[in-house]
Protein backbone atom coordinates (compact mmCIF):
# COMPACT_ATOMS: atom_id res chain seq x y z
CA UNK A 1 0.00 0.00 0.00
CA UNK A 2 1.37 3.20 -0.92
CA UNK A 3 0.01 6.65 1.36
CA UNK A 4 0.27 9.98 0.02
CA UNK A 5 1.20 13.29 2.23
CA UNK A 6 0.65 15.87 -0.14
CA UNK A 7 1.38 20.15 1.44
CA UNK A 8 4.65 21.84 2.46
CA UNK A 9 8.05 20.69 4.64
CA UNK A 10 9.90 23.39 6.46
CA UNK A 11 13.17 22.80 7.68
CA UNK A 12 15.12 25.03 9.56
CA UNK A 13 18.20 25.11 12.26
CA UNK A 14 18.27 28.14 15.09
CA UNK A 15 21.72 29.53 16.16
CA UNK A 16 20.84 28.13 19.83
CA UNK A 17 21.51 24.68 17.97
CA UNK A 18 17.56 23.38 17.50
CA UNK A 19 16.63 21.97 14.75
CA UNK A 20 13.11 21.82 13.48
CA UNK A 21 10.92 20.45 10.26
CA UNK A 22 7.51 21.35 10.19
CA UNK A 23 5.03 18.92 8.15
CA UNK A 24 1.78 20.50 6.94
CA UNK A 25 -0.45 18.64 5.07
CA UNK A 26 -3.22 19.32 2.67
CA UNK A 27 -4.51 15.89 1.94
CA UNK A 28 -3.14 12.56 3.82
CA UNK A 29 -4.51 9.27 4.76
CA UNK A 30 -5.25 11.15 8.42
CA UNK A 31 -6.69 14.36 6.41
CA UNK A 32 -5.16 17.52 6.68
CA UNK A 33 -3.11 17.82 9.50
CA UNK A 34 0.43 19.29 10.69
CA UNK A 35 3.13 17.66 12.54
CA UNK A 36 6.58 18.85 14.22
CA UNK A 37 9.83 17.31 14.30
CA UNK A 38 11.91 18.84 16.43
CA UNK A 39 16.15 18.10 17.43
CA UNK A 40 17.98 19.87 20.08
CA UNK A 41 21.35 20.20 20.14
CA UNK A 42 22.03 17.26 22.51
CA UNK A 43 20.31 15.29 19.57
CA UNK A 44 17.17 14.59 21.69
CA UNK A 45 14.41 13.76 18.81
CA UNK A 46 10.89 14.70 19.57
CA UNK A 47 7.91 14.62 17.61
CA UNK A 48 5.00 16.53 18.36
CA UNK A 49 1.80 15.56 16.46
CA UNK A 50 -1.79 16.22 16.83
CA UNK A 51 -3.33 12.58 17.79
CA UNK A 52 -2.46 9.26 18.81
CA UNK A 53 -3.10 7.55 15.21
CA UNK A 54 -0.90 10.68 13.39
CA UNK A 55 1.72 9.86 16.44
CA UNK A 56 1.59 6.47 15.52
CA UNK A 57 2.30 6.34 11.97
CA UNK A 58 5.11 8.65 12.28
CA UNK A 59 7.10 7.59 14.91
CA UNK A 60 6.96 3.52 13.25
CA UNK A 61 8.48 5.78 9.84
CA UNK A 62 10.95 7.97 11.75
CA UNK A 63 12.91 7.74 14.77
CA UNK A 64 12.40 9.62 17.52
CA UNK A 65 13.88 9.76 21.95
CA UNK A 66 10.06 11.19 22.92
CA UNK A 67 6.84 11.54 21.23
CA UNK A 68 4.26 14.19 22.73
CA UNK A 69 0.43 14.87 21.72
CA UNK A 70 -0.03 18.23 21.06
CA UNK A 71 -2.34 20.42 18.77
CA UNK A 72 -0.67 22.00 16.14
CA UNK A 73 -1.85 24.93 14.29
CA UNK A 74 -0.10 26.40 11.32
CA UNK A 75 -0.90 29.61 9.52
CA UNK A 76 0.63 29.30 6.06
CA UNK A 77 1.80 32.44 3.18
CA UNK A 78 5.18 33.95 2.75
CA UNK A 79 5.26 34.36 6.94
CA UNK A 80 4.58 30.76 8.60
CA UNK A 81 3.33 30.74 12.07
CA UNK A 82 3.17 27.73 14.07
CA UNK A 83 2.02 26.83 17.67
CA UNK A 84 1.96 24.19 20.33
CA UNK A 85 1.93 23.81 23.70
CA UNK A 86 5.72 23.27 23.61
CA UNK A 87 6.61 25.40 20.76
CA UNK A 88 5.97 28.82 19.28
CA UNK A 89 7.77 29.59 15.56
CA UNK A 90 7.16 32.06 13.02
CA UNK A 91 9.51 32.28 9.97
CA UNK A 92 9.21 34.06 6.73
CA UNK A 93 9.28 32.95 3.44
CA UNK A 94 11.86 34.48 0.46
CA UNK A 95 12.68 34.03 -3.29
CA UNK A 96 12.10 30.52 -5.11
CA UNK A 97 15.49 28.38 -5.17
CA UNK A 98 17.04 28.68 -8.61
CA UNK A 99 15.72 24.71 -8.98
CA UNK A 100 12.55 25.72 -8.38
CA UNK A 101 11.35 26.14 -11.64
CA UNK A 102 13.34 23.00 -13.01
CA UNK A 103 10.91 20.68 -10.58
CA UNK A 104 7.76 22.13 -12.17
CA UNK A 105 9.02 21.03 -15.76
CA UNK A 106 8.46 17.34 -14.78
CA UNK A 107 5.24 15.89 -15.76
CA UNK A 108 3.39 14.54 -12.45
CA UNK A 109 3.32 10.95 -13.74
CA UNK A 110 7.27 10.91 -13.72
CA UNK A 111 7.48 13.48 -10.67
CA UNK A 112 5.71 10.70 -8.74
CA UNK A 113 7.36 7.63 -9.64
CA UNK A 114 9.58 6.02 -6.85
CA UNK A 115 12.53 4.76 -9.90
CA UNK A 116 12.25 8.57 -11.07
CA UNK A 117 13.08 9.62 -6.81
CA UNK A 118 15.68 7.13 -6.77
CA UNK A 119 16.98 8.30 -9.69
CA UNK A 120 17.23 11.86 -8.90
CA UNK A 121 18.43 11.40 -5.38
CA UNK A 122 21.88 11.29 -5.53
CA UNK A 123 21.99 14.81 -7.94
CA UNK A 124 19.38 16.33 -5.15
CA UNK A 125 21.98 15.35 -2.64
CA UNK A 126 24.89 16.69 -4.72
CA UNK A 127 23.06 19.92 -5.33
CA UNK A 128 21.24 20.85 -1.82
CA UNK A 129 23.05 18.73 0.95
CA UNK A 130 21.10 17.13 3.26
CA UNK A 131 18.73 16.25 1.08
CA UNK A 132 17.62 13.17 -0.41
CA UNK A 133 14.50 11.95 -2.36
CA UNK A 134 14.64 7.75 -2.17
CA UNK A 135 15.53 6.13 1.07
CA UNK A 136 14.08 2.98 3.65
CA UNK A 137 12.13 4.24 6.49
CA UNK A 138 11.15 2.54 9.46
CA UNK A 139 8.79 -0.45 9.93
CA UNK A 140 10.08 -2.04 6.54
CA UNK A 141 8.96 0.84 4.58
CA UNK A 142 10.45 2.68 1.97
CA UNK A 143 9.67 6.82 1.90
CA UNK A 144 9.95 8.81 -1.58
CA UNK A 145 9.45 12.57 -2.22
CA UNK A 146 8.10 14.44 -5.12
CA UNK A 147 8.83 18.01 -4.43
CA UNK A 148 6.60 20.79 -7.09
CA UNK A 149 8.17 23.65 -5.65
CA UNK A 150 11.11 25.08 -2.94
CA UNK A 151 11.56 28.32 -1.16
CA UNK A 152 14.47 29.85 1.36
CA UNK A 153 13.49 30.93 4.60
CA UNK A 154 15.21 34.46 5.57
CA UNK A 155 14.12 35.13 9.16
CA UNK A 156 12.55 32.56 11.81
CA UNK A 157 11.86 33.23 15.11
CA UNK A 158 10.96 30.52 17.88
CA UNK A 159 10.87 29.51 21.73
CA UNK A 160 10.85 25.80 22.17
CA UNK A 161 9.23 25.26 26.27
CA UNK A 162 9.63 28.62 26.51
CA UNK A 163 13.12 29.26 25.90
CA UNK A 164 13.89 31.41 22.90
CA UNK A 165 15.96 29.65 20.55
CA UNK A 166 17.65 32.82 19.12
CA UNK A 167 18.02 33.76 14.99
CA UNK A 168 17.71 31.55 11.88
CA UNK A 169 20.80 29.36 11.29
CA UNK A 170 21.50 26.55 8.39
CA UNK A 171 20.01 23.00 9.38
CA UNK A 172 23.84 21.89 10.97
CA UNK A 173 24.26 19.24 11.64
CA UNK A 174 22.06 17.51 9.82
CA UNK A 175 18.81 16.00 11.41
CA UNK A 176 18.32 12.33 11.85
CA UNK A 177 14.45 11.82 11.92
CA UNK A 178 14.65 9.48 9.19
CA UNK A 179 16.85 8.26 6.03
CA UNK A 180 17.16 12.24 4.96
CA UNK A 181 18.08 15.26 6.28
CA UNK A 182 15.98 18.80 5.67
CA UNK A 183 18.25 20.72 2.94
CA UNK A 184 21.11 22.67 5.39
CA UNK A 185 19.60 25.83 3.56
CA UNK A 186 16.41 26.40 5.49
CA UNK A 187 13.67 25.92 2.94
CA UNK A 188 10.30 25.46 2.43
CA UNK A 189 9.52 23.18 0.05
CA UNK A 190 5.92 22.13 -1.67
CA UNK A 191 6.14 18.32 -2.11
CA UNK A 192 4.38 14.83 -2.16
CA UNK A 193 6.01 12.59 0.36
CA UNK A 194 4.97 8.89 -0.71
CA UNK A 195 5.24 6.05 1.80
CA UNK A 196 5.00 2.40 0.69
CA UNK A 197 4.81 -0.22 3.06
Amino acid sequence: MIHAFAGHIAGLGTTSGTRIVVGSWDTSPFGRFADVMVEDATGHRTLLAPRQDVADFVASTYSFDEVRIESVSVERGLDWSVHTHSLQLRFTSGRRLWIAPLLGLVPPAVRQSPRWARLCSPIAERLMPGVQTYGSAGAGRTEWYAARDARRLVSASATWEDQDLGDLAPVTPAVRFGFASAPAQPTVTTLTSYVRG
